[in-house]
């Protein structure tokens, strides 16, 4: 019913400022929280920063002063600006919503409001290198 599809990954050299974008698909009505995870290989998924439906945002100490997130609801978009990479940074990032409402209509009409919780992007690799 509902997507996450990311973009702008590659190859980054060190210093560089890349921003990811992550659009929402489908008939969506609300998005909760999105936001940005990563995977590094080898290491488990972590948490880099999101941002809930009023702007609030949570981010990784990690990240702090370098990364900035940012949404527009009218596209169902987040976006991760991301500035002085460090090889450390490498990883696949992951776009998520926790919660999006949707909604169908069906071939009588019929329409039909809908939740799905916890949607992930495929995610796109990230790769910090001289």
């Amino acid at each position: 019913q509902v997507q996450l599809m990311e973009s702008g990954g590659g190859l980054v050299q060190p210093g560089g400022s890349p921003r990811l974008s992550c659009v929402a698909s489908g008939k969506i009505l609300t998005i909760n929280i999105m936001g940005w995870y990563r995977q590094a290989s080898g290491k488990q998924r972590e948490l880099v920063e999101n941002v809930d439906s009023g702007s609030s945002t949570t981010y990784a100490d990690s990240v702090k002063g370098r990364f900035t997130i940012s949404r527009d609801n009218g596209k169902n978009t987040v976006y991760l600006q991301m500035n002085n990479l460090k090889p450390e940074d490498t990883a696949v990032y992951y776009c998520n919503a926790d919660r999006i409402t949707y909604y169908s209509i069906d071939t009588y009409g019929t329409y039909t409001m809908g939740a799905v919780e916890d949607t992930w992007g495929q995610g796109t690799l990230v790769t910090i290198s001289s």
